[in-house]
């Protein structure tokens, strides 16, 4: 867990990796309830008898699964101590690069893009977050995620 006590820290690192996240396992379960989530329930999700016959060989992770594990890799890789509230001010760009098979395993390379003041003292972080999944030659997803975070 990367911690830094306040938002001035920030600036800075523009244009750096500013952190790695630990891996994190993909349960058939996980897809399962995400499809029950979402009503998203194509067969090479959530039937594994098919999906082991299918082009990838197992079943594989929702493309959105991996996307909305963004919160997580972020609030178990990184603090900012003296902020009172954050917000997700959305995505400007999102790729699939690479299917997730159930039992991957994933973590997220967190790069800060931009940071600029906002109203309120606040700051608006715009970070590219690369996926990889573990074992892989290539990232499953690379997203640029925008944030908003007030003192």
């Amino acid at each position: 867990m990367k911690t830094f006590q306040t938002l001035a820290e920030l600036p800075p690192l523009v244009g750096t990796e500013v952190v790695t996240s630990d891996w994190i396992a993909i349960t058939q379960e996980q897809i399962n309830r995400f499809a029950q989530a979402t009503g998203d329930h194509q067969w090479i999700h959530v039937d594994v008898e098919r999906a082991k016959a299918g082009p990838f060989g197992a079943p594989i992770a929702h493309g959105f699964l991996t996307l909305s594990l963004l919160p997580w890799f972020f609030d178990t890789s990184l603090t900012i101590v003296q902020t009172r509230m954050g917000v997700n001010y959305g995505l400007n760009k999102v790729r699939f690069l690479a299917p997730v098979p159930v039992g991957s395993r994933l973590r997220a390379r967190m790069k800060l893009l931009a940071c600029d003041a906002i109203d309120k003292n606040g700051q608006q972080l715009t970070w590219e977050v690369t996926v990889e999944r573990e074992g892989a030659g290539r990232p499953v997803c690379v997203a640029e995620s925008i944030a908003r975070l007030y003192p």
